[in-house]
């Protein structure tokens, strides 16, 4: 009776084999890589970033490192989670708006919130901020446009940390709000025009290329360095599906729309934060989780991890 292999004789690298099966080394806390991938900093290399949670330990290493991080703002609380005020981003909505109204006149419908109680004026689309006058709203948004412009002109690397896939809509005009959190909403400010849905691979897709075009004509040799955060949800606002399940399929699905954007541009660049934390850290039989109330988290040991792999594939001063 004729019989077939079941593993045909191939020969593969050890960073294209599982590690630890069959003869391949197991995982001895070197992240398997494939090697240089055409993207190298140094200490004086301007590097800016922004995205979700994970964006402000990215930042916060860099900068005690002594890299060459660009900082605008500094005078803003909305800076400390990214190179400029543009607060968390945790879609990829978010961060395509803030390159729109960056570079281009992108005005939503509604551009602010009016808070019923307490008479506020609340920035939407940059989480919590609140001010004490529209004038005073207005004053400071377009200040953080022009810091705004500047971190992503002079940055010669940016890197992009995306989280979810979750957003709150405008059904007008079809621009997304970060969140349905602060006074407004808890001071029972009319929420009728957004629409909750979950954003699919396709459209997330088109909001990396457009990412992309708009730094093109304006910072060509701009590299993006694009990541998936680590960090799970917190909570979903989902119905039909359970926290870790809609956690699974944010990631999921942003992680095959970066896999197909980097694969389309010579000057972008994939850094697995993600799969270092939730797969590899528990092939080490470590855990990745922070302790406490945000467990969902990513605890130090594991950024610590992560951030000396960032030095090791990317800089030739390795920390």
């Amino acid at each position: 009776m004729a019989r077939s292999k079941v593993h045909p004789v191939h020969h593969f690298e050890t960073w294209q084999v599982w590690p630890g099966s069959y003869r391949n080394p197991p995982a001895d806390g070197n992240y398997p890589w494939p090697g240089p991938q055409g993207l190298t900093i140094d200490k004086s290399t301007p590097i800016a970033s922004m995205g979700s949670c994970f964006a402000r330990e990215i930042r916060k290493v860099l900068l005690a490192e002594k890299y060459n991080y660009i900082t605008e703002e500094t005078h803003h609380p909305l800076s400390v989670h990214a190179s400029a005020a543009w607060e968390r981003l945790y879609n990829s909505f978010s961060m395509r708006q803030v390159f729109e109204y960056t570079f281009e006149d992108w005005q939503p419908d509604l551009r602010w919130w009016h808070t019923p109680e307490s008479n506020q004026i609340q920035d939407p689309y940059r989480r919590i901020f609140l001010y004490e006058s529209l004038a005073a709203a207005k004053e400071d948004f377009a200040r953080h446009r022009v810091h705004s412009r500047r971190a992503l002109e002079r940055a010669k690397v940016l890197i992009l940390t995306f989280g979810l896939t979750e957003i709150w809509e405008d059904t007008v005009d079809g621009a997304v709000i970060c969140l349905p959190s602060g006074p407004y909403p808890n001071e029972g400010g009319d929420m009728a025009r957004y629409r909750f849905r979950v954003s699919r691979y396709a459209e997330n897709l088109a909001n990396l290329e457009r990412i992309h075009a708009i730094m093109a004509r304006h910072n060509p040799q701009c590299k993006l360095l694009v990541t998936v955060s680590p960090v799970n949800l917190w909570a979903t606002f989902r119905t039909d599906l359970d926290v870790i399940s809609a956690s699974c399929n944010s990631k999921s699905t942003l992680r095959a729309a970066v896999d197909e954007f980097v694969c389309a541009h010579d000057n972008t660049f994939y850094f697995p934060a993600y799969e270092m934390a939730t797969i590899y850290q528990p092939v080490m039989d470590r855990t990745y989780f922070s302790d406490g109330k945000e467990c969902f988290h990513v605890n130090k040991k594991t950024v610590r991890f992560i951030m000396a792999h960032f030095f090791k594939f990317f800089s030739d001063q390795a920390s």
